[in-house]
């Protein structure tokens, strides 16, 4: 009698959402666009939000869905889950975690206990409703309290955190902050501005010095002899 395997589906969703508030939304995407931005160069970083990993062949039970991760060692693309037993058992070095009003703290407990299991290198978490952060670094096979939090510097990463008045601010290597797209569209609007004065003032410039040409012209004097 021949023996089937059935193949193993692991879900894509979780059937939660990515976010349960506008807040919690745009930090997740910045911190994600921002680490994805530092690696745009490197093929083998793969940056990911909200996106279900299985860290056990065979365990479609054993998941979990960070709100960013990165993993250095695996090729960008797109995927609809990460099985880390089909990436070179590779585990992500790095998450991060926006804490919901709906999160209690049984629940982060057992994000904190899934990622020292699992091999995650660095685990931050951040509060936007108390503008607190907190971090944990694998030290000798065990994620250990990062104290102080503020003004520490990713090892993997090289980015930076701050603690700012109302929110949690993160510096890249080169010291420029990470920044949301309005933030961005706003920045590229500045330097639009700054670009058409600088042109405009090309041009009066221009115009004043042909006028003056123009005038030696009638004195009979070769401006560009002068």
């Amino acid at each position: 009698m021949q023996v089937t395997t059935e193949e193993i589906i692991y879900p894509c969703s979780d059937g939660q959402p990515m976010a349960d508030s506008t807040i919690q939304y745009k930090l997740i995407v910045k911190i994600k666009e921002g680490c994805e931005s530092l690696f745009k160069e490197d093929p083998n970083v793969f940056v990911a939000a909200d996106l279900l990993w299985y860290p056990v062949e065979g365990r479609k039970d054993i998941s979990q869905a960070p709100d960013t991760m990165v993993i250095f060692g695996r090729h960008k693309g797109d995927r609809r889950s990460y099985l880390q037993f089909r990436e070179d058992n590779i585990a992500p070095q790095i998450a991060f975690e926006i804490r919901s009003h709906n999160d209690n703290q049984t629940k982060i407990n057992k994000k904190f206990s899934f990622y020292n299991r699992y091999g995650i290198e660095e685990y931050y978490l951040y509060d936007p409703e108390k503008n607190d952060l907190s971090g944990w670094q694998r030290i000798e096979g065990n994620l250990e309290v990062i104290d102080p939090i503020e003004g520490w510097v990713s090892p993997r990463l090289g980015i930076r955190f701050e603690l700012g008045e109302n929110e949690l601010e993160i510096y890249r290597p080169d010291g420029e902050p990470f920044l949301s797209y309005e933030e961005l569209e706003e920045q590229r609007n500045l330097e639009r501005q700054r670009a058409n004065l600088e042109f405009q003032r090309a041009e009066q410039e221009a115009q004043r010095a042909e006028r003056l040409a123009a005038k030696l012209r009638e004195l009979n004097i070769d401006p560009d002899r002068i």
